[in-house]
């Protein structure tokens, strides 16, 4: 036996050692991305290019519509994935995988879809009705911008939440309606208010996954200045037209408020996506 200890000594160092090399490479691999984008360019250009009106009016579009997708997107994750952790029914398996779709799909694909949608059967006169609702349209409009956004960022907040309702124990639930309260007095003063965190971790990473949508957006919404455009189409606009400044500035916003939320997650104690 003592033979046998130093070889699975040496495995372990060589086995942990491995996974360490690879961690660590992983790990510069995002720092250095960030430090080439922090060195590329310099505060005045920053400035600079936030001062430009399109720029400013992208940034404030991004912010607004962001804000109202996670809103939309804790509204509707807080049912579904009530219902997915703790209910069991027939085809449950079916739509946990339909909900997982546009997590997996290509996001130009997602953009192309909302855009057929939108443009025939039943999404064509949904359209029109909004148009004359409204005075505005969808496609290639302000609202489609929040539709592309919400249609990615809430299947995250539901996979969050679900596994928040997972976690949380069933028996305080059942010991409300053991005490006489409805399922829906249980949901909204038992359950609800244990899973705060869990709420919180969803619209945190809901906003910030609908502030980097670009491919649904692209492909729903156009990129239009001054009129659909939003932080990663104004990144994408000035790579076009070879402004590489312009479009660093632009992701050190975009890096900077993802690692805003997560930083806020994290003095929260929320698990943002994690």
């Amino acid at each position: 036996m003592s033979a046998t200890r130093p070889a699975s000594s040496a495995g372990d160092r060589v086995f942990f050692a491995t996974l360490i090399g690879l961690g660590l490479t992983y790990l510069l691999l995002v720092v250095a991305m960030l430090l080439a984008d922090a060195s590329f360019t310099t505060l005045p250009a920053i400035q600079a290019a936030l001062a430009r009106p399109e720029i400013r009016h992208a940034f404030g579009l991004s912010f607004i519509t962001a804000t109202i997708t996670a809103i939309l997107s804790v509204w509707f994750a807080v049912p579904i994935g009530y219902i997915m952790g703790r209910r069991q029914f027939p085809g449950k398996a079916l739509v946990d995988a339909v909900l997982d779709i546009p997590i997996v799909l290509p996001p130009m694909v997602i953009g192309l879809s909302l855009l057929i949608l939108f443009q025939t059967g039943a999404g064509k006169q949904l359209e029109a009705g909004f148009k004359a609702a409204f005075g505005v349209g969808i496609t290639y409009e302000v609202p489609s911008i929040v539709i592309a956004q919400f249609a990615v960022s809430c299947a995250f907040a539901i996979r969050t939440l679900r596994v928040t309702f997972d976690q949380l124990d069933p028996r305080c639930e059942e010991v409300a309606r053991t005490l006489g309260c409805s399922s829906r007095q249980a949901f909204w003063h038992v359950v609800l208010p244990s899973a705060w965190k869990g709420v919180l971790s969803a619209g945190l990473l809901a906003w910030a996954r609908a502030l980097g949508e670009f491919g649904p957006v692209l492909v729903f919404s156009g990129a239009t200045r001054m009129k659909t455009e939003v932080l990663p189409s104004t990144v994408f606009l000035e790579l076009s037209v070879g402004d590489l400044e312009a479009a660093v500035a632009v992701s050190l916003v975009l890096v900077a408020a993802a690692v805003g939320c997560l930083l806020l997650g994290r003095l929260l104690g929320l698990k943002v996506g994690r």
